[in-house]
């Protein structure tokens, strides 16, 4: 049996080439939250609550199960060879219910651990590791996660959780490549997030730290006064000492601007600091 679990994107489950995912929203939601947690039991509780919030009608606990037994069905199409199968595949257990199939088969395990495996990396200074990893499992995205999914309770906090995770390690790709000294290549994409995130200041260093390696010093301080005027006219505060003091080093003309070091501290807690004058 081959099979395939991806949630980065459009709810896709396919069994031997076929898929099995339900036009229907809930039986959907349902084959959503097993697919999140392939290999773990998800309790009847917690499927429920995503389906019906706080407010769970008497019927529930049947309805849940009817809404089981429409993927069972859908499965057994899938294999008509061996049609209780369906029964091993998403199975019963005391307390709920389990997507028994081996969890290397789903796009967010083999995300979340190459996204860990390249964060480790960064953090020990391999940052040609780090980018190769982070890039790996950041080209698993294929867009929102569940895009197609209406998303109850439980969804909306593990796409959060998912959505917060791809934009750290989109952070720490873009610093191995600054890094590594491809400040020119990163510059049409860098514009795109900033324009996309306008509050994330990590997007905004990144922006001006490649347009000043790539000669374009006038470029990098418009960015900033940009993102000066963004949020002290939308929230009231003024930038982060980070970015103030990136901005202090490239109006002097620091060197150490150059340094493929300087700013990469998402791995570490303080920046280098800027030397005071042009070296």
């Amino acid at each position: 049996m081959r099979a395939e679990v991806k949630v980065l994107g459009a709810l896709e489950v396919v069994f031997d080439g076929v898929s099995v995912v339900p036009t229907a929203s809930k039986p959907r939601q349902l084959l959503a939250m097993l697919a999140l947690n392939v290999g773990r039991v998800v309790t009847s509780s917690t499927l429920m609550e995503e389906l019906w919030g706080t407010n769970a009608p008497r019927s529930a606990p049947t309805t849940l199960q009817t809404y089981v037994l429409h993927v069972r069905k859908l499965i057994r199409g899938a294999l008509p060879e061996n049609p209780e199968a369906a029964l091993e595949i998403l199975a019963t257990r005391h307390t709920g219910y389990v997507l028994r199939i081996d969890p290397d088969l789903a796009d967010v395990v083999r995300y979340d651990r190459l996204a860990a495996e390249g964060r480790a990396a960064g953090a020990a200074g391999d940052y040609v590791r780090s980018g190769r990893l982070l890039c790996a499992a950041l080209a698993m995205w294929r867009g929102p996660v569940l895009v197609d999914v209406a998303a109850g309770p439980q969804l909306e906090i593990e796409t959060m959780r998912l959505a917060e995770s791809r934009l750290t390690d989109l952070t720490l790709r873009i610093d191995a490549d600054l890094y590594l000294g491809r400040h020119h290549q990163l510059l049409g994409d860098l514009a795109a997030l900033c324009a996309r995130h306008p509050y994330m200041e990590n997007f905004r260093a990144q922006y001006m730290l490649a347009l000043y390696r790539s000669g374009r010093p006038g470029q990098a301080l418009a960015v900033y006064h940009d993102m000066w005027t963004t949020i002290r006219d939308q929230l009231g505060v003024d930038p982060s000492r980070r970015l103030r003091q990136l901005h202090q080093a490239m109006l002097a003309g620091d060197q150490i601007v150059e340094d493929p070091r300087y700013m990469i501290n998402n791995w570490a807690p303080d920046p280098v600091p800027a030397r005071q004058g042009a070296s």
